[in-house]
Order: C-alpha cells, then structure tokens, then sequence
C-alpha cells in the first residue's frame, strides 16, 4: 500500500509540473498576442488566437488530469485509514483520547498575568 502512495505522489508530482508548464505558456502566448494586437493583421491575429486557443485547451486537459490524480491519491489514502480504523479501533481511540487531552490542556492554560 505505501507503493501506491508514492507512486500515485509521483504521478501526481509530474502532472503538476506539465499543468504549471502549460499554464505558463499560455500566459506567454496571452502576453505576445496582447502586444502583437495593436500591429497584427486580421489573419496573423486569428493565427495567434487559434494557437492561444489550443495551448489552453491543453492546459485544461492536464489540470483535468492533475484533479483525477489528486482525486485518487485522496481516495487510496481515505481506504488506507479506513482500513487501518476498522483493524485497530482500540489504537485509535486511544490516540483520539490523547489528542483531545492535550488541546484541553493546551486551552485551559492561561497566563495568571493576563487574568489580572
């Protein structure tokens, strides 16, 4: 199980690297038409708009891929936990209770200078 989890975290790393890449040449391409619009003929300013247009396409198909991927690693990972509460629910009540003890303390704490 802890392979599935890195290899997912890999998966998901590179397609988080593609989707930061493609959205960063659509930027550019956004910015070079934005410059090219005032001294673009008709033809060249469809050309650029068609290429903007197909680089955003891209970048929406990997952001879609890059959400799927983040979508299962969340998946396996709730199993995982599932898993683990169903295979030892003593362990974790009583890390649950140990938690809750410790922010009890941590809150119920004051300062005796700030109650004056």
């Amino acid at each position: 199980m802890t392979t599935e989890l890195i290899a997912g975290k890999d998966t998901g790393e590179s397609a988080k690297d593609k989707l930061v890449q493609d959205i960063k040449g659509v930027v550019s391409d956004a910015d070079y038409l934005l410059k090219d619009v005032a001294s673009s003929t008709a033809a060249g300013f469809s050309a650029a708009r068609a290429h903007l247009g197909t680089r955003l396409a891209d970048a929406r198909y990997r952001f879609d891929d890059a959400r799927t991927a983040v979508a299962d690693r969340a998946r396996v990972a709730a199993d995982a936990t599932h898993e683990y509460v169903q295979d030892n629910p003593w362990k974790v009540l009583g890390l649950a209770a140990a938690v809750g003890l410790l922010i009890g303390v941590v809150i119920s704490r004051r300062d005796p200078a700030k109650d004056r």
